[in-house]
C-alpha cells in the first residue's frame, strides 16, 4: 500500500485527489493507497445526513464551511488537531463492505492501544468509542469495488466545534480525544502507529478478518 501525507489540504482538493486515485486503481495505473492528512474547521454531510444537523456555522469563534459528501454516513467534523486517513482499496477480489469497515476500526483501535488507550467498537454506530465516547468516525464510498474516503481520529482537536453539530446523527453521543484522555501524542506518532497498522489492509494472514 502506497502512502500519501498532506500536512493539510482542503477538503474539495482532498476529495478530487480521492477520485483521481479511484480512477487510477480501475484502470490499473496506480495500487491501493493510504492517505493522512488534516482538513481546516468544516463539517460533512453524507449521504444519510441532513442539513438540520447542522446546528450553526459559527463556533467558538470561527467560521465552519459545510460541504456536502459522498461518503455514507451522516453529519462530522474534521479539524487541526484530528488524523484524517483516507483508504483507497481494491475490494473487487474481496466483496465485503462491512468488513472493510471493520478493518478502518481495527487499525484506529490498535493505533490507539499503542498510546495505553482502550478502545472498541459500540453497537450504538459504527466507529471507535472510548467509554461511550466516540474518538474516530468513519464514512465509506465505494465505487466497483475501489472504495474511499475513511477514517478521522482525534488526536487533539476543538472539541467545541462539535457542537455545532448533530455528530453521526446521534444528540446523546459525546465525543473524545486523545488528549482529552491524557495522551500527549503528535500527530508523527500516531502517523507511524497508523502506518504499522494499515498493514491490516493488504496482509492476507492478518489475524482480523
Amino acid at each position: 500500500m502506497q502512502i500519501i501525507r498532506h500536512d493539510r489540504q482542503g477538503y474539495p482538493d482532498s476529495v478530487a485527489e480521492q477520485e483521481s486515485l479511484v480512477a487510477q486503481v480501475l484502470c490499473e495505473e496506480a495500487k491501493s493507497t493510504l492517505i493522512l492528512t488534516e482538513h481546516p474547521p468544516l463539517y460533512t454531510i453524507g449521504t444519510s445526513g441532513r442539513e438540520s444537523d447542522v446546528l450553526s456555522r459559527q463556533v467558538d469563534g470561527e467560521s465552519i464551511a459545510v460541504y456536502p459528501s459522498g461518503r455514507g454516513g451522516e453529519v462530522t467534523y474534521h479539524g487541526p488537531g484530528q488524523l484524517i486517513c483516507y483508504v483507497i482499496a481494491d475490494l473487487r477480489n474481496d466483496q465485503d463492505l462491512h468488513r472493510h469497515v471493520h478493518r478502518l476500526e481495527e487499525m484506529a483501535i490498535r493505533t490507539l492501544a499503542d498510546f495505553g488507550i482502550h478502545a472498541a467498537r459500540d453497537p450504538r454506530g459504527i466507529g471507535v468509542w472510548v467509554e461511550g465516547k466516540k474518538i474516530a468516525a468513519v464514512g465509506v464510498r465505494c465505487r466497483k469495488w475501489i472504495t474511499f474516503h475513511g477514517i478521522a481520529l482525534n488526536i487533539n482537536p476543538n472539541l467545541r466545534h462539535f457542537s455545532g453539530i448533530v455528530p453521526c446523527g446521534m444528540s446523546d453521543a459525546p465525543v473524545t480525544s486523545m488528549r482529552a484522555l491524557g495522551s500527549n501524542a503528535s500527530r508523527d506518532e500516531v502517523e507511524q502507529s497508523i502506518r504499522q497498522h494499515s498493514a491490516i489492509f493488504t496482509s492476507e494472514t492478518s489475524s482480523y478478518a
